[in-house]
């Protein structure tokens, strides 16, 4: 398809900044670009009729890192960087409650609950062991003892008589969420189009030459925000990984209240319109997963479903409604891959799972990265 001359003086010409990825960086760039750049023209390019990977199909959780998470990445992280990075996932979600406002959002603090298997003896001894030296690491970050012991009061099956909760990790709704950013972006004059992929670009001394299925064009900056998919456009350590997420039919009197955990975080489940929003798995098959491939596999779908009807509803009649995955991207460290790729490029990857937490502060790093 040729376009007009009108179409490209419109959309494609004299672009100061493009944005690759409509997700939570990308759109969190753009706004940040904005605000330092009033006049700019900015361009964000989106290759699907959504914004694909993590951004709409993660499951709301507003986390900041379980308790066995925190003690694993001590294993490998030293004890500052630990605390870096849950300092850097309070700060986001800080930031996107500011920019959205709760209500807009449906944000909600019912605590995060960390629930061990009964076979997990080894595990929550560690943890339950350690749960004062952790509140102790965190403290400069929450200011209080964020971890605490609490009972099974849900009645889940197969789990150890308590949970370990963090009690200030919350939820949100996802669409609303992302609708709320697109809109501030809308608001701001920042141009979209969805459904174009970005094949290659290449560096000029004027910008950056963009290549895309549909058209070619010319930028003077470019921020590439694809997260999981950046190995379709960059050389750097970020690997796709997906995540299969099913969800019941509404279940009447649902009294299960808070976002939850276990298997050292490979599952997670939540409460969202009264009914149970369970993803998780990836663990059974993580060389198989390491995919951007969108797609929902009988191993990691039936074992959704064992563990909902054993674990989680053991004694409650329900029915899945709907399946899906989403992508992420993950590497050898946690820390966000946010920096110049070349002259006038520029990358914001690897958010390992976090987005929520950390998306907006990453988005803004990113646009904070040109002059």
């Amino acid at each position: 398809m040729k376009l007009s001359y009108w179409e490209y003086k419109t959309w494609l010409t004299d672009i100061d900044f493009t944005i690759v990825g409509s997700g939570i960086v990308g759109l969190n760039c753009a706004l940040r670009l904005r605000e330092r750049f009033p006049k700019a023209k900015i361009l964000i390019l989106e290759k699907g009729f959504l914004p694909q990977g993590a951004s709409t199909k993660n499951a709301g959780f507003a986390c900041f890192g379980s308790i066995s998470e925190v003690v694993a990445d001590l294993g490998s992280h030293s004890e500052q960087e630990v605390i870096d990075l849950v300092a850097q996932r309070w700060k986001g979600i800080g930031l996107l409650r500011k920019k959205l406002g709760d209500q807009s959002i449906d944000f909600q603090v019912n605590g995060g609950h960390e629930l061990f298997l009964d076979s997990a003896d080894a595990l929550y001894l560690d943890c339950a062991e350690r749960l004062p030296e952790i509140n102790k690491l965190l403290q400069s970050v929450y200011g209080a003892d964020a971890f605490h012991l609490r009972p099974n009061t849900f009645g889940f099956h197969k789990v150890k008589e308590k949970y370990i909760t963090n009690s200030f990790e919350g939820q949100l709704h996802t669409g609303k969420m992302m609708n709320g950013l697109l809109r501030l972006v809308q608001a701001a004059g920042v141009l979209q189009l969805n459904s174009i992929t970005v094949e290659d670009f290449s560096g000029k001394a004027s910008g950056v030459h963009v290549k895309t299925d549909r058209f070619e064009f010319v930028t003077r900056k470019l921020f590439i925000a694809t997260n999981g998919f950046a190995a379709h456009l960059l050389n750097e350590e970020v690997q796709p990984a997906r995540a299969q997420v099913l969800i019941t039919e509404p279940i009447a009197d649902l009294h299960i209240k808070g976002t939850f955990h276990f298997d050292e975080g490979y599952y997670y489940f939540r409460n969202i319109d009264n009914r149970i929003l369970f993803g998780g798995g990836r663990n059974l098959d993580l060389k198989g997963e390491e995919t951007d491939r969108f797609g929902c596999t009988p191993r990691i779908q039936e074992r959704l479903e064992m563990l909902l009807k054993e674990v989680i509803l053991p004694e409650t009649p329900h029915k899945v409604a709907q399946r899906w995955s989403g992508i992420m991207g993950t590497g050898p460290q946690k820390k966000p891959i946010v920096k110049p790729v070349s002259d006038h490029v520029y990358c914001g990857l690897r958010l390992g799972g976090m987005g929520i937490a950390i998306g907006s502060a990453v988005g803004a790093e990113l646009a904070d990265l040109t002059e």
